[in-house]
């Protein structure tokens, strides 16, 4: 009886797995993808008293976005006594909504925790000379 053993090619011989050019990256997460969109939009949104962006201000305490595609932001202002209340949560609102794929955009002003310059981020500190 004679013995055939199979030997595995060498890995130089082996040709590269056909790739899609036209599909995601491995590691490629649409929604996280969306959510960068989504944190771009708000950071086209300022204070009109202060030079930085409200991301950079830590005025955004929370972003979420459910299955839908649907997102809700917990924000604050600098000031209860801010006079743009009621014009900079639309203007986050209206930005977001304009993200391609977001379907609605909830926006709740709250107070809690209050806003201090701690919440700046280093961004922000260089931006406004804080250091």
């Amino acid at each position: 009886m004679t013995e055939h053993s199979l030997s595995q090619p060498s890995a130089s011989s082996e040709a590269p797995a056909p790739t899609n050019p036209l599909a995601p990256p491995p590691g490629y997460d649409p929604r996280e993808e969306l959510m960068d969109r989504v944190v771009a939009a708000i950071k086209t949104c300022y204070d009109p008293e202060i030079p930085v962006d409200i991301w950079e201000l830590g005025l955004i305490y929370r972003v979420d976005m459910d299955g839908e595609r649907n997102v809700e932001i917990d924000m604050t202002l600098t000031s209860p006594m801010c006079p743009v209340a009621g014009e900079l949560p639309e203007q986050v609102r209206q930005a977001v909504l304009g993200v391609e794929d977001v379907n609605e955009v909830k926006i709740d002003l709250v107070w809690e925790p209050p806003w201090h310059q701690g919440m700046m981020s280093e961004v922000a500190r260089v931006q406004l000379d804080m250091f």
